[in-house]
Order: C-alpha cells, then sequence, then structure tokens
C-alpha cells in the first residue's frame, strides 16, 4: 500500500474464500444498502483522488470502496477473485499473457458503460503519467501492451513472467476508472472522483469525504450501510480519540496513539465504553543499514546489534503490544513465513556473541553509531523506539549509539544521498504475497537505498515470480529469508497489528482488518445489525 514506506495498518489473513463465496453477487437491493450511514474518522492523509497517483493508505482507502478493479480480495481471503471481471486466467504457462472477461452491464456511477476500452486505458493512463507518488513503477511495471479484442476482453502482455499480477491489479493500483472523466496524459485535479465500485464520492473537502452507495455498482459486495462519511483528523491523534468517545465519530481507524488504544482497550468493558477491534496485519518496520557505510557496512557489527536486540521488550513498553516481534522480512500470515533472525540471533541479547561479531569484523573499542528516525512517517512511536534501541546496544558497553530525527522529506533526501548508515524504513503491503516483502527490497526497484546486492537473491525472486502456485515458492522464499538473516542488510523489529475504535452500535469490523489491507466500507453496519 509500496504503500511504499508507508506506516500503520495493514493485513494477514488466509483461506475463507470458498465459504464466503456464497455471499457474491449483487442485485438492486443489495447495490442500494441497508441500514443507517456510518461517521468515521481517521487522522490519516488521503494524498489523492486519482489513482494515477495515489500511492498511500487513506488513497488506497478511497481508490477501494470507490473504484473497481478486475479482481478483487473477498473479506478473510488473501486469494483474489473476480469482481468487475467475471473471469480472469493465465493464457500461457509462463505467466505472461493474463486474459480478463468483464461482467456483462457493468456501469461507473454517472451511467456511462465500462467496457474493455475504460479497462485498457486506465492502466495505460497510469503508466503513462508515471507519477512519482503512484502506482506505475512499482505494480504495474511488468505490463507490456494491453490488447481489447472486443468490448468484453481485456488481454495483457507481461514483459516477464509474474505470477503476482492477479494479485497486483485486485489493489487499488488496479483501479478503473471513465475514459470520458479523466485525460488520458495528465492527473485529474478537482478532487472528484469516478468510478464503478460500490460507492460514489459525493463530495470531498479538507474535513471530510462524503461517499453514497453506488446504485449502478455490479459485483460481489454486499452493502450494510446506506453511506459513509470520512471526517479527516489530520494528524491530530488527540482530537480523534475525542469524537470517538463523545460519538462524533462512530468509529476510527489509523492513527490512534499507541498509548490510547492500549487505554481504550483496557476500559472496553465498561458500560458505555468504546469497543477496541484487533485484526491481523502485515505492516513491519525494519532497522536498515546503508552496506557501503564505513560501520555498518561490515557485516560483523550489523550482526552484534542483530545479538542485542531486544524485540519483546520494544513491542511491551514502547508498543502496549500493539505490535508483534518479527525475525524474517516475510511476516506471519504471509506463506512462506520463516523465522530465521530468531533461529541464528535468538530473542534476547547476547553481548558476547555480539562481541565475537564485533572481533570477526577487527573492532576491538567501543562503535560509534547514529539510528536515524523520522517523527511520523513510520508511527509515533518510532522516535522513541529508537531511544530504547540505542539503549539496548549501550547497554552491553559495546556501542555508543545516538538517535537523531528529522522531517521526513529531510529524511529521505539524505538516505538517497547516502548519508545514513542506520535508518528506519516501515512497509504496508499492496498484497498479501512473499513478493511483496522482498522484491522492493532486494529487486530491481530497491525501495531501501542500502545498497545491498545479492547475486543469489536475485535469482530466486524472478524464479518465485514466474512460479503460478504461490506455495511451490515456499523453499525459495525460505533461503531468501535465510541469506537476509546471514548478510544483515535490514534488521526486521516489528509486525504491526490492526485495530479500528467504535461505538456499540457498530459492527462488521472483523471483516475490515484482515490481510488483503482493503478497508471495506461495505461490511460496516450500524444499529445492531452485522
Amino acid at each position: 500500500m509500496r504503500k511504499r514506506d508507508q506506516w500503520l495498518a495493514a493485513p494477514l489473513g488466509a483461506g475463507l474464500a470458498a465459504a464466503l463465496l456464497s455471499g457474491c453477487g449483487s442485485d438492486d437491493g443489495k447495490a442500494a444498502g441497508t441500514g443507517e450511514s456510518v461517521v468515521m474518522g481517521m487522522s490519516d492523509e488521503v494524498q489523492a483522488t486519482d489513482p494515477a497517483s495515489g500511492y498511500d493508505p487513506g488513497s488506497w482507502l478511497l481508490f477501494n470502496n470507490v473504484f473497481q478493479s478486475l479482481m478483487s480480495f473477498p473479506k478473510g481471503s488473501t486469494t483474489p477473485q473476480p469482481d468487475a471481471a467475471k473471469s480472469c486466467k493465465f493464457k500461457d504457462e509462463n505467466s505472461t499473457v493474463y486474459q480478463c472477461e468483464l461482467q456483462d452491464g457493468l456501469k461507473f456511477s454517472n451511467g456511462d458503460d465500462l467496457t474493455s476500452e475504460d479497462v485498457a486505458f486506465s492502466f495505460r493512463r497510469t503508466l503513462k503519467i508515471n507519477d512519482k507518488d503512484g502506482p506505475a513503477s512499482t505494480m504495474l511495471s511488468t505490463i507490456g501492451s494491453i490488447k481489447t479484442p472486443d468490448k468484453s476482453t481485456v488481454v495483457f502482455q507481461l514483459k516477464r513472467p509474474d505470477a503476482t499480477f492477479p494479485l497486483k491489479i485486485a489493489s487499488g493500483a488496479g483501479s478503473i476508472v471513465d475514459h470520458k472523466e479523466y485525460p488520458a496524459d495528465k492527473l485529474r485535479t478537482d478532487g472528484k472522483a469516478m468510478g464503478s465500485g460500490v460507492y460514489k464520492l459525493d463530495s470531498y473537502d479538507k474535513s471530510k469525504a462524503v461517499f453514497k452507495v453506488n446504485s449502478s455498482y455490479k459485483g460481489p459486495a454486499v452493502v450494510q450501510n446506506s453511506g459513509m462519511t470520512l471526517k479527516l483528523f489530520h494528524g491530530d491523534q488527540e482530537a480523534l480519540k475525542s469524537a470517538v468517545q463523545k460519538g462524533d465519530v462512530d468509529l476510527a481507524y489509523r492513527g490512534l496513539a499507541i498509548k490510547d488504544i492500549a487505554d481504550l482497550e483496557a476500559t472496553s468493558n465498561e458500560k458505555g465504553a468504546v469497543k477496541v477491534v484487533e485484526g491481523n496485519s502485515a505492516e513491519v518496520q525494519h532497522l536498515v543499514f546503508n552496506t557501503k557505510d564505513p560501520v555498518v557496512g561490515k557485516v560483523g557489527v550489523r550482526k552484534a546489534i542483530a545479538y542485542l536486540i531486544d524485540r519483546s521488550s520494544l513491542v511491551r513498553d514502547v508498543y502496549k503490544r500493539t505490535a508483534e516481534p518479527l525475525y524474517s522480512v516475510v511476516p506471519s500470515g504471509i506463506t512462506a513465513h520463516k523465522t530465521p533472525f530468531f533461529d541464528v540471533y535468538g530473542d534476547r541479547p547476547q553481548p558476547e556473541k555480539a562481541k565475537a561479531a564485533l572481533a570477526s569484523a577487527n573492532i576491538s573499542g567501543k562503535v560509534k553509531l547514529t539510528l536515524w528516525a523520522t517523527p511520523v512517517r513510520y508511527g509515533p512511536g518510532t522516535v522513541a523506539e529508537f531511544k530504547a534501541i540505542a539503549d539496548q546496544l549501550n547497554a552491553s558497553g559495546l556501542f555508543e549509539a545516538d538517535v537523531q530525527s528529522v522531517p521526513i522529506d529531510q529524511y529521505e533526501k539524505d538516505i538517497a544521498a547516502g548519508k545514513y548508515g542506520v535508518y528506519v524504513k516501515g512497509w504496508v503491503p499492496d498484497y498479501p504475497d512473499p513478493d511483496n516483502f522482498t522484491a522492493p527490497f532486494f529487486g530491481e526497484e530497491n525501495v531501501l537505498a542500502n545498497n545491498y546486492q545479492s547475486k543469489d537473491i536475485a535469482g530466486i525472486l524472478p524464479a518465485t515470480a514466474a512460479q503460478g502456485s504461490r506455495a511451490a515458492t515456499v523453499s525459495d522464499f525460505a533461503k531468501l529469508q535465510n541469506a537476509v538473516a546471514q548478510d544483515v542488510p535490514v534488521l526486521p523489529l516489528w509486525q504491526g497489528k490492526q485495530y479500528a475504535v467504535a461505538n456499540e452500535r457498530i459492527s462488521g469490523l472483523q471483516w475490515t482488518l484482515d490481510a488483503s489491507t482493503v478497508f471495506r466500507f461495505w461490511e460496516i453496519s450500524k444499529g445492531g445489525k452485522g
């Protein structure tokens, strides 16, 4: 959601697709929505209403509810199913030709027909604009050409094998726009959105976005409310907490302070209190090492740090157990997850082994180190967490570590310039597959800017991308995870949990907090119905 480098909220989950498919299908009654409208609060920003640009969690929340994609993730499942399409499949054994047949009678919320022309236009447009804040380069780069032999058929010719393509287009990157409403070569800048999804964006300004149920929608979602109002709190966590406690919003999602979530959870059983709904998440955070840095460029230094980090203390003391310790780059709940950092470095500080690792790098004195952070982008607890990490390193007597924090713009510039040796990166996935936790970090489109290269990993990534059976990739991804644990270009720290806070009249939130990263407005009901 590489959603690149964003923080807070993500996924996990698996395998309820068969049980849930009985709920698929749509008719006019379902499309019209039922029950009361819902008011939701969020402190994240919505960076864009045009899917060719937005690549942040707030924008994708809008995209997933206003726009339709060829495929989508059913609630509770990490396996994409047809949505605007009635069928999609690879036409060859090499996963390079992907063909979709559209449902009959699809329409945008303005009444325009949705045909293969709109689908092809949407993908070509995103690729042509190639906005720096959009999904083109990271999510759609394998598209070579698109053909539309008739109004219902779309054929994607991929540049190289990409078995993850169905998952990518089931995300916000696959949003289908009306070719009559959007310019082909530039972004739409009027703050409006025209899609064929479950909702239509009725109005949008700095304070709120109002979504009405799209009566023209045709797809698998069954709408449990009659509309959604999204109030925007622009990073004001205290105001968001107050709003949900006072009843000014029915529910709060994304951006509550860690302490506030813990406090609200502790009082959730009291009469009249709001409830805290916990979901699984594949949001992760890593300590990143610049492998060309004169200090942490030495693998012995990186291994020494790995021996000294106490993740359990970090998630207990800093994150109030709103996260879990992470011991691999592929998180729990995702295919091929292993725990090589636990297996190699343990779960408690081991100063003697850290000292031996430093000795292997011909280091005998204290290692001076600066940990670089940024105060908001990767969660409000990041700076406090890094101070705790510095304390853990210094307590060993082997390091002399301090923490520096700079605003995000300066932070990104300095990372790109190679000025930092150790820094933080967070990741909210675009799609629930091990490829999305590895290719962006160790592949051609490396978002970490840490100068790490591995011939072994360079061979594994294209091989796994070509494998149609994701279960068949487990052994290769295990090798990749082991290689990362040996080289330590990154040090996994924690895997987040997903939370929503709501009053007692709200139901259905459990179907919005799963590994797909899709927050489904339509699953939320108000008034005891769920």
